[in-house]
C-alpha cells in the first residue's frame, strides 16, 4: 500500500514538472526511491533548480525531496 501511495505522488510530482509553463522543467525526471522522490535532469539556472524542487514538494505529501539536478549554463554567441 505504501508504494501504490508513493507511486501515485511520482505520478502527480512528474505530471506537476511536465505540464509547467516553464520549459526547462518538463523535461525533468521524478523516481521513487526508498521512500523519497528523487529529482535528476538539467536546467540553465538554479532558479529553475529551485523552482522544480518547490513545484515536487508541493505534492509530495510528506516524502522527502531529493534534488539532483544539475545547472549547466548555456553559452550564447
Amino acid at each position: 500500500m505504501a508504494e501504490t501511495f508513493g507511486a501515485e505522488i511520482q505520478t502527480q510530482a512528474q505530471r506537476a514538472l511536465s505540464t509547467s509553463p516553464i520549459f526547462d522543467l518538463r523535461h525533468l525526471h521524478v523516481e521513487l526511491a526508498e521512500g523519497s522522490l528523487l529529482l535528476s535532469g538539467r536546467v540553465e539556472t538554479f532558479y529553475h533548480k529551485q523552482l522544480a524542487q518547490e513545484v515536487v514538494r508541493n505534492v509530495a505529501d510528506g516524502l522527502r525531496v531529493v534534488n539532483d539536478i544539475a545547472v549547466e549554463y548555456a553559452e550564447y554567441a
